[in-house]
């Protein structure tokens, strides 16, 4: 079976009771906050009639006359031929018409969970969809996917096969998606729906969040607006090409569709075979552009993500922009000391270890010739491992494991393993040489597999793996799949990554893992449950740093993003900024370093240290808690923003100063998510070395008087920064 995102999708094979139900034509999909209304009798098409709050009920809906009896998967050939399809193929004999009818429905639970299958089936042709719902009782999040199957006399070509499809009546409803490009990525956009078709997608190939994220949200009730109103919230659970259209037509609706992209993406599908469609996950909220991302946030935490997503996150050093390719074992060991000495908890050797025939030492060779140089390191990767232990640290290591280079042992001896097409010109990408390996074949899933189990296998020590993917697929050709398949390469090289993962996670489940995608360009529910973190981006200038990580935690959690100290003067910005406001900016997220610590000033390492040390007092609630935008830098001079946990009982109040002008307002802060009979002190963290705390330190206040009066909180100067810790 072609199984897009096993881990969450193969989630039925867990399933504690299954029943095939009679139903009187009603079905209610919900969970505790939202529903979803649909409409099916045997013999006819399956029509969605709502999707909000739980306070409707389906007989209001159809006694107001405010049932939409829209299709729920649109299919091409249906009597809605107006609208534009979810659904569209090319059966065997060459008919493109569906006209799918319920043949079927059925509830499967779990623990944390209830979903709804609804079978229908072709009226003339061999062909059956089923779709899912699975509503998520421990979060307001409803997954949607279909599978599809056949039995007809030859194959079948997909040509949409969209994961869902949803409808709300027209009014003053904006879409908010994200924006981007490398080194800044995750710029929020905000755009009223106008008649016709908005569309956003991604034709990258191996990563699709670089330019345009694969999630969004629909404010209902106006401009969008953080705390209040209306807000449907979707993300597309897939890592490659995807498209995201909202249709809106003359039939007052706004009909929102989302998948894999079909552009060269024509999936050939063989009788008895199935395809599985990524999920959509959706939401519902009341509380505006925040309540979808603490719904989010909540359910990615639970469900969306590998291991136990409510554990809290090492604080590491990453030797990139320290040393870059420059690596020495007595650099290595040197670092190690450093990140120690400061209260760190694992180092990271990045790019630069490997290579035989070739070194790596730049970007043009030796990925794929995954062997420690010795020249580089002459006792091994043992030595760095027995370093870390005896320091009493953790040890992690850099690949790009789905990448080699022309200049490589594993491309003169595997040429075919790269994607290409057989006559033409490759089209190379970083360093000149780079390429992506065809791994819709399974030699090269077998390889990439190796590459992880024979280096884990050799050093049990590796605690931590960043994986990163360095270039898109350029040349779409692959010498594996048969000339009439070549269509399948784009999402057949996503499916034999997640086998290769699902294989790796089953092997080495404790193993922490960091996606990485020349910086944020994997952000996404579809890698994601695969990995521990994400790495936000390349940029690690702390102020733009402030927008990219505003952005991202639209729809991620703050565990998730890994936000590390720099130096200063940054690389790529030029810009010089105070070691405070470095800590502080990165202390919103899983903490790290990115800088040669012997080239900090004393100062710079004190001052490290002192937010280290803070930040272990305040990760489970950074990292777990639920978070509130106070402040949007995009219209203001300053960025506010808390994580509140569960009880209510423990906050962390970041504030930023992004712009200085003289004369500029900063706003007062009303705070979020208190409870509003308690009383709450504040303690200033991560304190300037040699500066006293603020004027707030040790104030106590009541949860009301912050949340309705709120606090002035001193930002006098360019790249002033604060952080609270708030206790009740």
């Amino acid at each position: 079976m072609n199984s897009i995102r096993t881990i969450l999708t193969s989630s039925l094979l867990l399933l504690t009771a299954t029943t095939v139900s009679a139903w009187s034509g009603q079905i209610k999909v919900s969970t505790p906050h939202m529903a979803m209304y649909l409409h099916a009798h045997e013999g006819e098409d399956l029509r969605l009639d709502y999707m909000g709050a739980t306070s409707a009920s389906s007989l209001e809906l159809e006694e107001s006359g405010d049932a939409l009896q829209a299709a729920a998967i649109p299919a091409f050939g249906t009597a809605d031929m107006t609208w534009l399809p979810a659904l569209q193929v090319e059966h065997a004999n060459g008919d493109l018409n569906l006209e799918l009818v319920v043949d079927k429905v059925s509830t499967s639970s779990d623990a944390n969970s209830k979903t709804t299958i609804i079978t229908m089936k072709d009226k003339l042709q061999p062909f059956t969809l089923r779709i899912f719902y699975k509503a998520f009782q421990n979060a307001d999040v409803i997954e949607t996917w279909t599978e599809i199957s056949h039995h007809e006399k030859g194959a079948v070509r997909l040509r949409r096969y969209d994961s869902g499809h949803i409808v709300i009546p027209q009014g003053d409803v904006w879409l908010t998606h994200l924006h981007g490009t490398w080194s800044a990525e995750m710029m929020p956009v905000n755009e009223r729906l106008a008649p016709g078709i908005t569309e956003i997608k991604n034709t990258d190939g191996t990563r699709n969040a670089h330019l345009d994220a694969p999630e969004i949200m629909l404010s209902l009730d106006g401009e969008p607006n953080e705390h209040t109103g209306r807000a449907i919230g979707a993300a597309l659970c897939w890592g490659g090409n995807y498209d995201i259209r909202v249709s809106t037509m003359e039939n007052k609706m706004h009909h929102l569709y989302a998948g894999i992209d079909p552009q060269s993406s024509q999936y050939v599908l063989d009788p008895g075979k199935t395809f599985t469609t990524p999920p959509l996950a959706l939401t519902y909220s009341e509380e505006g552009m925040g309540g979808v991302s603490r719904n989010f946030h909540r359910w990615a935490r639970h469900d969306g993500m590998v291991h136990d997503g409510t554990g809290v996150r090492p604080i590491l050093l990453n030797s990139w922009e320290g040393i870059y390719f420059d690596i020495t074992e007595e650099r290595i060991l040197k670092m190690m000391d450093d990140i120690k000495s400061m209260g760190g908890e694992l180092f990271v050797m990045d790019d630069g270890w490997f290579g035989r025939k070739y070194e790596r030492n730049t970007d043009n060779a030796a990925l794929g010739d995954w062997v420690v140089d010795t020249k580089k390191l002459p006792h091994g990767l043992k030595a760095l491992t027995d370093g870390a232990r005896e320091r009493g640290i953790k040890f992690g290591i850099w690949l790009e494991p789905e990448m080699t280079n022309t200049k490589s042992e594993l491309f003169e001896q595997h040429p075919d393993w790269a994607l290409q097409v057989k006559g033409r010109e490759l089209k190379k990408g970083r360093g000149g040489t780079q390429l992506v390996l065809d791994l819709t074949n399974p030699k090269v899933q077998d390889f990439v597999y190796r590459t992880i189990d024979n280096l884990l296998t050799a050093n049990p020590d590796i605690a931590y793996i960043k994986w990163d993917a360095n270039a898109p697929i350029q040349n779409y050709g692959s010498t594996y799949e048969p000339a009439d398949r070549q269509d399948n390469i784009y999402v057949d090289y996503h499916l034999g990554l997640q086998k290769v993962l699902q294989r790796i996670r089953k092997k080495y489940p404790k193993l922490i893992m960091q996606d990485c995608a020349s910086g944020g360009g994997r952000a996404n529910y579809g890698i994601l449950p695969y990995f521990d973190e994400m790495w936000v981006s390349d940029n690690n200038d702390p102020l733009q740093r402030v927008f990219i990580q505003w952005g991202t935690s639209y729809f991620f959690p703050a565990n998730v993003m890994a936000q590390h100290i720099a130096t200063s003067p940054y690389y790529n910005t030029g810009r010089v900024t105070p070691i405070k406001f470095r800590c502080d900016v990165a202390m919103s997220g899983r903490l790290g370093m990115e800088l040669q610590p012997s080239k900090m000033t004393e100062e710079e390492r004190r001052q490290a240290t002192t937010a280290i040390n803070d930040y272990k007092a305040l990760r489970q609630t950074v990292q777990q808690g639920n978070r509130y935008r106070l402040v949007d830098p995009y219209t203001h001079p300053v960025a506010v923003l808390m994580d509140v946990d569960d009880s209510r009982s423990h906050a962390v109040l970041f504030a930023y100063r992004v712009r200085y002008l003289y004369n500029d307002v900063v706003p007062r802060v009303r705070l979020q998510g208190l409870d509003p009979a308690a009383s709450y002190t504040l303690h200033e963290r991560d304190v300037k070395d040699g500066e006293k705390s603020c004027s707030l330190d040790g104030k106590t206040f009541s949860g009301r008087f912050l949340m309705d009066v709120g606090l002035d909180i001193p930002l006098q100067k360019d790249y002033a920064s604060r952080v609270f810790e708030l206790t009740r």
